[in-house]
């Protein structure tokens, strides 16, 4: 059975940082492109990021390019999502995910940003 489970989640300030991590099992890991996607209040799932399995190649939504930052541990079967200068906007439920739309996803996890 797959599993993702996220953490890491919290309330910050605007321009505070926060990890998230998910911890994946039931599958392959190492060879799965992985994704975080998020959800504000009120939208629809909003693709984040993407991370390739072989060279970790990784690519951003406009909005998070150069604060986000994404990366994984093989060995740890883990996905993490650094996430610095936090904005109001970025106030969402995060989920890792197998797949771009994150129709295969873990529970979630919460990030508010607010002052």
């Amino acid at each position: 059975e797959v599993q993702l489970v996220e953490s890491g989640g919290g309330l910050v300030q605007p321009g505070e940082s926060l990890r998230l991590s998910c911890a994946a099992s039931g599958f392959t890991f190492s060879t799965a492109i992985m994704y975080w996607v998020r959800q504000a209040p009120g939208k629809g799932l909003e693709w984040v990021s993407r991370i390739n399995n072989l060279f970790g190649t990784t690519a951003y939504v406009d909005s998070v390019r150069g604060r986000f930052t994404v990366s994984r541990d093989n060995a740890k079967n883990t996905l993490y999502l650094q996430m610095n200068s936090l904005e109001t906007e970025d106030t969402a439920v995060y989920y890792c995910a197998l797949d771009i739309k994150g129709v295969r996803r873990g529970q979630g996890t919460q990030v508010t940003v607010s002052s």
